[in-house]
């Protein structure tokens, strides 16, 4: 026991001095939110703006691809027809933008959206969304 204390000689213990040489949080390691994860974020975020999907549709979806700290989002969406579309996907963009950058920490530079079909409130489900 006397030489231990003898050894320490200021009195801290070894459980002392590993606290005063802790490693700040942001030079532990990284973080890394997986693509996938990113993408339903995305998806999540166009379904905010353009909300459920048309009789017989199907709800947005995403592709992203991420390096570092940027996203570039791809949206695959359907809407109703008429409607102004320039309108719809501008919110889209702005949406999934915002949202990315909130839950991930990521920026968006890029958010391409595809509209994938236009189902009109006038034609039937046989017509699976076909504008004639």
């Amino acid at each position: 026991m006397t030489v231990s204390a003898a050894a320490s000689g200021s009195g801290e213990s070894a459980h002392g001095s590993a606290a005063s040489r802790r490693i700040p949080p942001a030079e532990r390691g990284a973080t890394r939110i997986a693509d996938r994860v990113v993408a339903k974020i995305a998806a999540q975020a166009a379904r905010e703006v353009v909300g459920a999907p048309p009789e017989g549709g199907t709800a947005p979806h995403a592709a992203v691809t991420v390096h570092q700290d940027v996203a570039r989002v791809r949206v695959s969406l359907e809407l109703g027809y008429p409607s102004d579309l320039g309108a719809q996907c501008g919110a889209v963009r702005r949406r999934v933008t915002e949202r990315v950058r909130a839950l991930a920490g990521m920026e968006v530079p890029e958010v391409a959206v595809q509209i994938e079909r236009l189902h009109s409130a006038h034609t039937g489900t046989a017509d699976r969304g076909r504008i004639t």
